[in-house]
């Protein structure tokens, strides 16, 4: 059921990869002269989780359920987009190859709904 992916799908989330630890690496540019040091990986973690959570917020907003200042989507876009970046910066820090562990992910699960759907009586 699943194909192994091209060179140039695979080659889209290492590009991703790579420009997540490029902006990482200027952030902590910053906090190096801010704060004398970079953060933690608590304290990235604590990060992810707070856009994570505005997310849930934002799709509320998106469906008229909760008020927001702002262009809803074009929040959307971009908290969606940052928690791909912590993604990737987290993925490092805990030296997990993220395209890698995405590719195998996304094989195991889809092997298993296709059996899942295999074994189930046709609607």
């Amino acid at each position: 059921m699943n194909e192994t992916p091209t060179y140039d799908e695979k080659a889209g989330l290492i590009e991703a990869d790579d420009r997540a630890l490029q902006v990482r690496a200027q952030y902590e540019q910053i906090e190096q002269r801010v704060l004398g040091r970079t953060w933690t990986l608590p304290e990235l973690a604590l990060g992810f989780t707070n856009d994570a959570a505005y997310v849930g917020r934002l799709v509320l907003a998106a469906e008229r359920t909760w008020g927001i200042d702002g262009d809803v989507d074009a929040e959307l876009r971009h908290k969606l987009a940052e928690c791909l970046w912590w993604v990737f910066v987290l993925a490092d820090r805990l030296d997990v190859d993220m395209p890698e562990a995405y590719e195998a992910t996304m094989d195991r699960i889809g092997d298993g709904l296709q059996r899942t759907l295999e074994a189930m009586p046709k609607g």
